[in-house]
């Protein structure tokens, strides 16, 4: 029996995969669980259409994280710290610091956790922070970290 499985199955495939199962464990185990559906023509189109759906939403993201790695280019963020001598600062600039501060300055909002920083900005300067956006795709936040007054 032909069945198009509604959650991951071990040992018979992924979410929204048709595959050919006993008539018993369709029955017995698949049905009664909710994890498959029978493979009539009405459940095959809407198996289609969720498909065809679910990559355009996935091409609308991709050009979404491309067109803010572009945006990204062009940006400066400056983040004002307090420092101790020697141009240490009272803490460090955190990854979300840099994320509030490009949507309050620029509008750009990227979550704190796709900010990439190897080790805590604890001076100041001028800094480049890489950001995964997702789809293999990064861009590159200029930071910049400035006395505050």
């Amino acid at each position: 029996m032909k069945v198009i499985l509604q959650q991951d199955v071990k040992g018979q495939g992924k979410r929204g995969q048709l595959v050919n199962v006993s008539d018993g464990y369709a029955r017995n185990f698949l049905f009664p669980k909710k994890l498959a559906v029978e493979a009539n023509a009405e459940n095959v189109n809407t198996m289609k259409m969720q498909d065809k759906a679910k990559k355009a939403q996935m091409a609308a993201e991709k050009a979404e994280a491309e067109a803010i790695a572009k945006q990204l280019k062009d940006v400066v963020v400056k983040i004002p710290a307090k420092a101790g001598t020697n141009g240490r600062l009272f803490g460090a600039v955190t990854s979300k610091e840099v994320s509030d501060a490009l949507q309050a300055q620029h509008g750009i909002a990227i979550a704190k956790s796709k900010i990439v920083q190897e080790e805590p900005i604890k001076a100041f300067g001028a800094y480049q922070l890489k950001c995964k956006l997702g789809y293999e795709i990064s861009g590159t936040v200029h930071v910049e970290v400035l006395e505050e007054s």
